[in-house]
């Protein structure tokens, strides 16, 4: 135990929590060191390393935005509160919402933002704020009823 630990531990007169033998398992930290994992496993403790939170992914790409963003929820119970959390956000930054569609399962959300002046830059206030979301699934910019691209076949060679 280092020096600075320790005397903080005195200074505010703390303990560590120890898990009674047969509890359920305690999760560590990755870095946790092998020796201090056997030291527990020894003590009957069932013990299991914390995996990296799940995030949003960032499929996305700055030029996709035209104003729709769709998200997936993980909880579709939360679906009104995440959508009035990001209501209140873009108010607060000076994007407007001109529509907003929860599905009947709640589980998918559609919001469509009228594009500023400067889309790039409200696309990644809106990309990093939904990342940090941990009732995210995943989100993509979309724009509903609008016809996707046709690809361009490539130019074949002549033979």
């Amino acid at each position: 135990m280092s020096i600075f630990k320790k005397l903080y531990k005195e200074f505010f007169g703390l303990t560590e929590q120890t898990a009674p033998s047969g509890a359920g398992a305690v999760k560590m930290p990755k870095d946790t060191k092998p020796a201090d994992i056997k030291k527990m496993t020894d003590q009957g403790v069932n013990v299991q390393l914390e995996g990296d939170i799940d995030e949003a992914k960032l499929v996305n790409n700055i030029t996709d935005y035209r104003g729709g963003v769709e998200f997936v929820l993980r909880d579709p119970a939360d679906a009104v509160r995440v959508t009035n959390e990001i209501q209140q956000w873009t108010a607060k930054k000076g994007i407007t919402l001109v529509k907003k569609q929860i599905a009947k399962t709640g589980k998918v959300v559609y919001l469509y933002f009228r594009l500023g002046e400067d889309p790039g830059t409200e696309s990644q206030k809106i990309q990093g704020y939904l990342a940090q979301m941990p009732e995210l699934k995943h989100f993509r910019f979309k724009v509903r009823g609008e016809q996707a691209p046709t690809p361009t076949p490539a130019p074949q060679a002549p033979m």
